[in-house]
């Protein structure tokens, strides 16, 4: 049986028995609130400019925007629901205009079958 030094240890927990040597990052913890009630306190070093560090973030619960101001969350904006391509289609054509085209792609389909139909007689 060997007798290994690293055994029982996981992978990255360091030099054994060096814990003095250790020197944290100074850190600055930020409070972020959500308009649902939740918060969250992200930690930047503390070497980062407060102008850097970002005014809102996406709530890590329910992803809505959240800011520093706990009495004042960010509202979230009106979400458009799912549109269907008959949706988009309709807001780019009239009535008339759609009309016009059903007519035409009707007709051009009628005349590939007629075609077809001569051809397959012939």
């Amino acid at each position: 049986m060997t007798n290994s030094a690293i055994r029982g240890s996981r992978v990255g927990a360091g030099p054994t028995g060096e814990s003095g040597r250790i020197v944290q990052a100074e850190k600055v913890t930020v409070s972020y609130f959500c308009a649902n009630g939740h918060s969250m306190s992200p930690m930047f070093a503390a070497t980062v400019a407060t102008e850097d560090i970002p005014e809102f973030l996406d709530c890590t619960n329910c992803g809505l925007p959240a800011g520093q101001d706990q009495d004042n969350p960010p509202q979230t904006g009106k979400h458009e629901p799912y549109k269907t391509h008959l949706a988009y289609v309709k807001e780019r054509r009239s009535d008339e205009e759609a009309e016009q085209l059903l007519q035409d792609a009707i007709e051009a389909i009628r005349l590939r079958r007629a075609r077809s139909a001569e051809s397959n007689s012939n």
